[in-house]
């Protein structure tokens, strides 16, 4: 059996409705991308979460969500008195915008005992982490959490990373700047995306951020762009893949994490990273067409 695994933070999700009603849901973007993966990826695959969850009720239902979506939870660390963060998703002026409660957040001391991340992150065929699986802890914490990918990449799995550069999350662009530069070095494959690069390092073009990462050691390189076209590079070859026309949005909220998935799955399977791209862009286009994060697995099968 191989496995993906995926480290960061799932949160407790309260996204619009109607009539001024919120729907309660869990996501983060770590744990959307293990989501879309475990739809996209055959039954010779486990996807595992590592994170940390409280022991309050609402740990404990996140944790049951995860294993009823046939993802693993047995790296799953219960650290007393902490709780799962929490972010409202509200619209206005044609826009999301959100709002986050996280100062409990179990997530945030997934870290903090010896050796924990280096055991799940073992025997893993494809480890995934992004910048805010970085941002939430501490910086000798983050250490940790590199360290554990370095010792998976030597083992043998196939490192993949999302930048995801959340500045409100860092205490300043200098840090998370190094930070993402510390994070892209053990990677094998890196998946950013253009506007938040652009901020952060200043990229001209989709083709800048490619070279970028690709200097720092990354084999491949996927730039996503919104309903843009993603440019994909490697060290022999680079091309642009367009998203199928006539996708209607509805809630962008977990696209990007499931174009992740989807291209990791592919990838897995055999599929160049053209093709990836292609099956990326396909279920990100159902992903948008719904409300919150996670679209139910039974209507990414139908």
């Amino acid at each position: 059996m191989k496995r993906f695994v995926s480290v960061g933070e799932c949160m407790v999700e309260m996204s619009e409705a109607s009539d001024g009603l919120y729907r309660l849901g869990y996501a983060g973007d770590t744990l959307n991308t293990a989501w879309y993966a475990r739809a996209r990826l055959g039954d010779d695959w486990a996807v595992d979460y590592v994170t940390a969850l409280g022991d309050d009720l609402y740990s404990q239902q996140m944790a049951q969500f995860f294993a009823d979506a046939g993802i693993g939870t047995g790296h799953i660390q219960k650290v007393p008195n902490r709780r799962p963060g929490l972010y409202l998703i509200h619209q206005a002026d044609g826009d999301r915008h959100f709002t986050y409660w996280r100062g409990q957040s179990a997530a945030k001391a997934m870290a903090d005992v010896p050796g924990v991340l280096d055991e799940a992150l073992a025997g893993a065929d494809i480890a995934y982490f992004s910048g805010i699986s970085l941002a939430i802890l501490a910086p000798r914490s983050r250490g940790k959490l590199l360290k554990a990918i370095h010792l998976a990449r030597k083992g043998g799995a196939r490192v993949a990373f999302d930048p995801n550069e959340r500045p409100a999350l860092w205490t300043s662009p200098r840090v998370m700047g190094s930070t993402i530069a510390a994070a892209a070095i053990v990677a094998d494959i890196v998946l950013p995306t253009f506007p938040d690069e652009a901020a952060l390092f200043g990229d001209a073009s989709p083709e800048a951020v490619a070279e970028r990462y690709l200097s720092w050691g990354a084999e491949e390189v996927v730039v996503k762009n919104g309903a843009e076209p993603a440019y994909v590079a490697s060290r022999e070859s680079s091309g642009w893949v367009a998203p199928r026309p006539g996708a209607v949005s509805v809630d962008p909220t977990g696209a990007g994490d499931s174009f992740n998935g989807a291209y990791l799955a592919a990838r897995s399977g055999g599929a160049s990273p053209i093709e990836a791209a292609e099956a990326a862009h396909s279920l990100a286009a159902i992903v948008i067409g719904h409300r919150g994060a996670l679209v139910p697995h039974d209507k990414l099968k139908a």
